[in-house]
């Protein structure tokens, strides 16, 4: 009985971890070969050579021992798509459906960006991005060991658009009040 039980807790766990990284795969595989769409991808090989740079200020070098136990990072971006934010407004569902806590939403003017997480005892697996917008749709994954005192940091060393949002974020506000936010300016 208790094998039995074992094995349904690792099977439970491997389809978590496999439906982790299956909304951005998704998206990946879904528009790989259309042309309204840039996809980036960064593997644990590019984090780990910039872990062996040493920064000119202290940013610099917090910001690289932050991303030095990053698994990856994958982006697709529309911004000449119909409907940008029919597609945010599905992706951000889909999220809310997998198992993700929301960390942050922002929404200013026509576009809105909501941060989502997968997390255990402070320690993030995988932290996702989307973006609607009137004009752009955007889709980032950011997976690896990411810790949640660090995650300001990295999104400042990243100066991407979306990710400046996160460039405040101090672990205190997740405790205190899950991190939403709505700027309406």
């Amino acid at each position: 009985m208790k094998r039995l039980t074992l094995i349904l807790a690792g099977l439970a766990i491997s389809m978590t971890m496999m439906a982790q990284n299956s909304i951005i795969n998704k998206y990946f595989e879904k528009y790989a070969d259309n042309d309204q769409f840039t996809k980036v991808t960064i593997n644990q090989k590019m984090f780990s050579l910039f872990a062996n740079f040493e920064g000119d200020t202290e940013e610099e070098t917090e910001f690289m021992q932050a991303i030095s136990k990053l698994e990856g990072l994958k982006i697709i971006v529309g911004d000449s798509i119909e409907n940008p934010m029919g597609m945010y407004k599905k992706v951000a569902a889909e999220i809310d459906k997998g198992g993700y806590e929301e960390l942050m939403s922002v929404k200013d003017g026509d576009e809105n960006v909501k941060f989502s997480i997968i997390e255990k005892n402070g320690i993030v697996s995988e932290m996702i991005m989307v973006v609607g917008g009137k004009n752009e749709f955007v889709l980032l994954s950011l997976y690896g060991e990411i810790d949640l005192k660090n995650v300001s940091k990295i999104a400042n060393g990243m100066k991407m658009n979306g990710m400046k949002n996160l460039g405040n974020f101090h672990y205190e506000n997740h405790d205190k009040d899950k991190g939403h936010h709505e700027d309406n300016d």
